[in-house]
C-alpha cells in the first residue's frame, strides 16, 4: 500500500494543538526531562513524562516531585499517571491542575509489568469496568479545562479484550483522546502489533481523537499507520530509543509543511555521536550530578550507535563512563566520518520479551465486577513510591 501522506497534518487534543500528530509515549527510567527536551530539539508533537504514580504524587514523594518538574522550555507539559484508586487518581489530579505543573494529563491503563497487573492495575484494570468508569469519569472532572487522555491496550490476552468497552466508557467520561498500543497485556513487546484494532478502536470512538501505538519504527511506518487505521496521531516509544532525531522525520512526514522544523537529517556517525554527547549533557544538567548523569547514559549507548562501526571495546567503555570528559575522549577516538549504515540501523529497538500469561490477582477474570476481595488487592497497588 501506499505510503502518501495520512490526512491529518495536525492533532488538536483539547485545548492544544500540535504542529504534528505525534506524542512521545511514557517510558520508565527514559523519558525523563533531558529525553523529551532532546527529542523536542529535533521535531513536534506531545512529549509526555514517565509513568508517575497517583499516591506517591499526592503524599508527595520527593522522587515523584522531582519528576513532576518540567523544563521551562517545554510546552505543553505532559504528564502520565498511574493509579488504581479513584479516589486517589482524582487528588492527584487536583494536585496537578491547582498547583499548575500540567498542561496535558495521560491515565496509564496499558502497563503490563507483573507486579502491576498482579496486583490488578495497568492493562488489568480496563477489566473492571465499573472501577475504570469511575476513576476516568473523576479524573476528568478533576482535570477541568486541562485536557485528561486514556492510554490503554488491548487487554489482558486475546480472550479478554477490553478496549472498545473501555474507549466508549473514556470517551462518555469526556476525555480528550484515547491511545490503544495494540498488544494485549500478554503479549506484552512480542509479535507484531495489530494495527486492525486501531481501526476499530477508530469506528468505536467517534467524538474524541484515536492515536494508534505499537511497531513505528520510521515516519513510514507511522504514516502508514495513519492511512490504514484512519486514526488521528501516533504515539511512538521504543521506536525512538538512541534516535531522538526521529520526531523530525515524523514532523516532516506527516506535520504541518509551514512548521518550524528543522531540515532532514544525514545521520552519519558524527551526527550520531553529537546527539549522544547532548542526550550526556542534558542528564547530567537533569540529575545535578555528573556522575549520575553518565551513568544514566550508559544504557543509550547500543541503541545510539546500533549498525554503526563501534567495535565491542568501544561499546564497553561507553557503557561504563563516568564524565562528559570520558564520553569526549571514547567518541574521539571513532571514525565519526563514517555514513549512515541504512537497514542495520534501523527496525525494532528495545526488548520485546515473549508472551506470557498475565500475572492477575486470584479470581480477577471471574467477573467484570470488583469484588470486595479485588478490592484488597488494589489497595496495595499503589505502595511502590517509584515514579516509574
Amino acid at each position: 500500500m501506499s505510503t502518501a501522506l495520512a490526512p491529518a497534518r495536525t492533532l488538536r487534543i483539547g485545548p492544544i494543538q500540535l504542529d504534528a500528530p505525534v506524542v512521545l509515549a511514557p517510558m520508565a527510567g527514559i523519558t525523563n526531562t533531558a529525553f523529551r527536551r532532546l527529542c523536542r530539539e529535533y521535531g513536534a508533537g506531545l512529549y509526555v513524562s514517565e509513568m508517575i504514580t497517583s499516591r506517591a504524587l499526592v503524599e508527595r514523594n520527593a522522587v515523584t516531585m522531582r519528576l513532576i518538574t518540567h523544563h521551562e522550555s517545554e510546552t505543553p507539559r505532559s504528564i502520565q499517571l498511574y493509579g488504581v484508586d479513584p479516589s486517589t487518581v482524582e487528588s492527584a489530579v487536583r494536585v496537578l491542575v491547582e498547583e499548575d505543573r500540567a498542561d496535558h494529563i495521560d491515565l496509564n491503563f496499558g502497563c503490563p509489568v507483573p507486579k502491576v497487573t498482579r496486583k490488578g492495575g495497568g492493562a488489568a484494570l480496563p477489566w473492571k469496568l465499573g472501577l475504570f468508569r469511575d476513576i476516568v469519569t473523576r479524573a476528568a472532572r478533576a482535570a477541568g479545562d486541562i485536557p485528561l487522555t486514556v492510554k490503554m491496550r488491548k487487554g489482558i490476552d486475546r480472550d479478554h479484550l477490553t478496549y472498545l468497552d473501555a474507549g466508549r466508557i473514556a470517551e462518555d467520561a469526556g476525555v480528550a483522546a484515547v491511545a490503544l498500543h495494540a498488544r494485549t497485556a500478554s503479549e506484552f513487546y512480542s509479535g507484531t502489533a495489530d494495527w486492525e484494532a486501531i481501526a476499530r478502536l477508530k469506528e468505536a470512538v467517534t467524538s474524541v481523537p484515536v492515536l494508534g501505538n505499537g511497531d513505528i519504527w520510521s515516519a513510514e511506518d507511522a504514516a502508514r499507520m495513519m492511512l490504514e487505521t484512519g486514526c488521528d496521531g501516533v504515539v511512538v516509544g521504543r521506536g525512538c530509543l538512541g534516535r531522538p532525531w526521529l520526531f523530525g522525520d515524523l514532523a516532516r512526514r506527516l506535520g504541518r509543511r509551514d512548521a518550524a522544523i528543522g531540515d532532514p537529517v544525514d545521520a552519519d556517525l558524527r551526527f550520531v555521536a553529537n546527539a549522544f554527547r547532548r542526550h550526556a549533557e542534558l542528564l547530567v544538567e537533569f540529575f545535578e550530578d555528573e556522575d549520575r548523569g553518565c551513568r544514566d547514559i550508559r544504557k543509550h549507548a547500543s541503541w545510539y550507535f546500533k549498525g554503526y562501526p563501534v567495535g565491542g571495546d568501544t561499546r564497553a567503555r561507553l557503557a561504563t563512563v563516568g564524565s562528559l570528559a570520558e564520553i569526549d575522549e571514547i567518541l574521539s577516538t571513532l571514525d565519526l566520518d563514517a555514513p549512515y549504515p541504512g537497514e542495520a540501523a534501523e527496525g525494532q529497538r528495545g526488548r520485546a520479551g515473549s508472551p506470557k500469561r498475565t500475572a492477575l490477582p486470584d479470581g480477577w477474570l471471574d467477573s467484570r465486577v470488583l469484588g470486595d476481595a479485588a478490592s484488597r488487592d488494589l489497595s496495595e497497588a499503589e505502595l511502590d513510591h517509584s515514579g516509574g
